[in-house]
Formats: C-alpha cells, structure tokens, sequence
C-alpha cells in the first residue's frame, strides 16, 4: 500500500509534465515559437528518449508514470515548436 510521501510524489509525477500545456497553447496562439531553441527542444526531448527505457525497466511507478507524462507532453511541445517555426 502507498504511504503519503508515495501519493504525493505520484500526485507530483503527473502533474509536472503538465506544466508543458501552457508552452503549447502560448506557441500556438501566438503562432510562433522563435523564442525556444530548436536545439533546446531536440535535446531535452532527446534526453527523455534515451530514459524512457529505463525507466519502464524499472518497478518505480512514480518514475514510469512521471516518464511516459513528459514524453507525451513534451513530444507536444516539440512539435509545435518545430511546426511553428517552420511557418
């Protein structure tokens, strides 16, 4: 059974990543993303990729949870950066 440090950091986990959707929705209702770094986008997204593996090996829910959020949210973000730079 979870203690409340462990609903806690679960609570944590999904709700960080979340913090991508304001970036997104601000790049798309100003139609531009030239204030972020193509190359800062591509290596922090490149970087969760490379953990992701890891972290599904793992049997730390909180990490796999926490993982595959950011992967999602920040796959949003990398495209709308990429495809509002390209307009």
């Amino acid at each position: 059974m979870f203690e409340v440090l462990e609903i806690i950091a679960l609570i944590a986990s999904i709700a960080l990543p979340l913090w991508n959707i304001p970036l997104i929705l601000r790049i798309i209702k100003r139609k531009s993303s030239k204030d972020i770094s193509l190359s800062w986008a591509f290596g922090v997204w490149t970087c969760f990729i490379l953990m992701f593996p890891v972290a599904m090996q793992s049997e730390e829910l909180i990490w796999k949870t926490f993982s595959t959020i950011n992967i999602i949210c920040f796959t949003g973000v990398v495209l709308c950066v990429f495809l509002y730079r390209k307009k």
